[in-house]
């Protein structure tokens, strides 16, 4: 499989401001190649790289006021080894965060899902937050968590893959979100999904279903959108003025939802 992605962003920066920046590809893809261009009022800075423990990688800087443009892009040539888990993951990823009220939604999750384990309980609770939500682009504040999503009936990828995460843990699996480059969908823009732990292994759950699972690309993880955000900056403001994002798939394989998919 081979996987192109890109990312421009333009920036307009108010002033002195400390910049996180999450568009590449997370360690361990099999890069064919791979650039990373930012620029300030056409002056080239060289950014600081991070790797989290799930190999996240953090592109961390300092800039001054000014316009700043930034290209990401990526060859992936095959796909890289599925994503494990150690005793902290099942810790952290079973506790309620800021988007994912779990605590709160343990009698809904507890009442429409008795019973239920492994695939089938995956693909009935995709299939649940996916007959209760439409799709809906600027639907949803940045504030907004899952508890906030299923009363409104209403959001867009992360939206979805909060509740499915809030209901997952509610009922004692590990949950957590993935961002991710997603050949397939339209329009084209950062995706985000769940990933859920089952058998030993994690598994991807997207109830938007709006681009196959096989074919996505991991760029960060975490309990949820506060962790996998693409720019968090600090001191100053500044304006996003242009977002565009490529993702494309030699050949686009067809999902079967029936069955388990692994992020890779």
């Amino acid at each position: 499989m081979l996987r192109n992605v890109a990312a421009h962003l333009e920036l307009d920066i108010a002033g002195r401001t400390s910049m996180v920046l999450s568009l590449a590809v997370a360690q361990g893809a099999a890069l064919a190649s791979e650039r990373l261009d930012i620029s300030l009022d056409g002056v080239t800075l060289t950014p600081g790289e991070l790797v989290d423990r799930h190999g996240s990688r953090l592109h961390q800087l300092i800039s001054d006021k000014g316009r700043m443009t930034i290209d990401y892009a990526a060859e992936v040539t095959g796909q890289s080894l599925p994503a494990s888990a150690d005793d902290l993951d099942t810790i952290i990823y079973l506790r309620p965060s800021r988007y994912c009220e779990s605590d709160t939604l343990l009698p809904t999750a507890s009442s429409e899902f008795r019973g239920l384990s492994g695939l089938e309980l995956l693909t009935a609770v995709s299939s649940w937050v996916h007959d209760r939500l439409y799709y809906v682009p600027g639907s949803s504040r940045v504030t907004d968590g899952a508890v906030g999503t299923l009363l409104a009936r209403q959001g867009v990828c992360r939206d979805y893959a909060h509740l499915v995460i809030a209901l997952l843990r509610a009922i004692d699996v590990p949950a957590r979100m993935a961002a991710v480059y997603a050949p397939g969908l339209s329009p084209m823009d950062f995706h985000a999904v769940a990933e859920a732990f089952i058998d030993g292994q994690w598994h991807v759950v997207d109830a938007t279903g709006l681009a196959p699972r096989q074919s996505l690309l991991r760029i960060s993880t975490g309990r949820d959108a506060a962790d996998i955000a693409f720019l968090t900056n600090h001191w100053a403001n500044l304006t996003l003025l242009d977002l565009q994002v490529l993702a494309i798939v030699d050949e686009l394989p067809s999902d079967d939802f029936q069955q388990q998919v692994q992020l890779r």
